[in-house]
């Protein structure tokens, strides 16, 4: 099978190219920068150098491919990432089009169900919402929970301030967290057997922990004991990621988000299609793993 996966070399990419070069799959990764092309051919892999936001490229670049692995980039220098969502989902789309691609795994996101109002993760929705027009396409939108690997962020107001926090986590629901790892092994699966028909979803977590439990175990592996979870207000949020140096404009969908995760409704479809089996890497791990990182540092 020939597979195109995008993504470049990140922490899903990276391991499912490297699983479908040992599985003996040709495989195409595409990347917008030239310095991972000799990284990416090393891995046995072939490397399509360009922008997403080029459709000519990305039109060549699928054009024999079978299968695609779609996920949807950061790009923190962008004014307007929803546009830029939005410009990246019309074009993977004209660019299956014109393709032989007969299957989709898309790295979709919990949430994606919203379709509006829960900030960065909408322009997934409307990726979901493009390829379900498509009617000789078959697709596997997988929506995985919060990445363990945001809750780095926490580290420095535990260490300056003493507290954890966001505008959420002030009800009696738990956080859904994903290690990138546990995300790949299922996306592996679905690539080697693409068996899935019509467009479906799945959920990807590997554990589920209140947010004061959260902030008790990264307090502790920081010496930190005994450090509360802080649900702030939406300015308050604000203030701290402008004053982190996140851009304004990715403030304000990281405030919707915050909004419906508190409100209930970006975990509501989650509960309610929670897969039979999470995940192998437990919170515990990233707690050790949190430590570590910041005993080296």
């Amino acid at each position: 099978m020939k597979y195109i996966i995008t993504g470049s070399l990140g922490n899903i990419s990276r391991p499912v190219t490297e699983n479908l070069v040992h599985a003996g799959q040709d495989v195409t990764v595409i990347s917008s920068n030239a310095n991972k092309k000799e990284e990416i051919e090393s891995l046995g892999a072939k490397a399509a150098i360009g922008s997403l936001s080029d459709l000519a490229f990305l039109k060549n670049a699928f054009k024999e491919a079978e299968i695609a692995y779609l996920m949807m980039p950061n790009d923190f220098t962008v004014t307007d990432y929803p546009a830029f969502q939005r410009q990246v989902a019309d074009n993977y789309i004209e660019a299956i089009k014109e393709s032989s691609i007969t299957h989709i795994v898309l790295l979709s996101s919990i949430g994606a169900h919203l379709r509006k109002g829960a900030g960065p993760i909408d322009g997934l929705g409307y990726l979901e919402d493009q390829i379900l027009t498509m009617p000789n396409v078959h697709a596997k939108f997988l929506r995985p929970s919060l990445f363990y690997s945001n809750l780095y962020s926490l580290a420095g107001m535990i260490q300056n301030a003493g507290i954890a926090g966001n505008n959420y986590g002030d009800t009696d629901q738990k956080l859904v967290l994903v290690h990138t790892s546990d995300i790949a092994i299922v996306a592996t699966e679905h690539l080697l057997n693409p068996t899935f028909t019509g467009k479906t979803v799945s959920y990807i977590s590997s554990d589920e922990k209140y947010p004061q439990e959260i902030a008790t175990a990264l307090g502790k592996a920081l010496g930190k004991e005994n450090t509360p979870w802080i649900t702030f207000t939406d300015e308050q949020a604000r203030e701290g990621m402008l004053g982190a140096g996140l851009p304004a404009g990715f403030a304000e969908l990281y405030i919707q988000m915050g909004q419906v995760m508190k409100n209930g409704t970006l975990l509501e479809d989650y509960w309610k299609n929670r897969p039979e089996k999470l995940g192998k890497y437990k919170f515990e791990d990233f707690v050790k793993e949190f430590a570590e990182a910041f005993a080296e540092a």
